[in-house]
């Protein structure tokens, strides 16, 4: 049986924003970005602690999705 080509990705995307390390009550410091991907054929949920690690994620499954489709 041929595998199926991956052309399409979905994801629910969710951003919200944190204290950083040094950032006091009055907001003074460095806030960070957290994320979570949440696929909605099979609604796994993946968190992220930087939008880096997000980016490497999209980044990782958009390769494997071309280098699917060249074989």
């Amino acid at each position: 049986m041929a595998k199926k080509q991956t052309r399409y990705l979905a994801y629910l995307l969710r951003l919200w924003r944190v204290s950083g390390e040094g950032e006091s009550r009055n907001g003074e410091g460095t806030p960070a970005w957290r994320a979570s991907l949440q696929s909605p054929q099979t609604r796994e949920r993946r968190g992220f602690a930087s939008l880096d690690d997000l980016f490497d994620f999209i980044r990782e499954q958009t390769d494997t999705a071309v280098n699917e489709n060249h074989q």
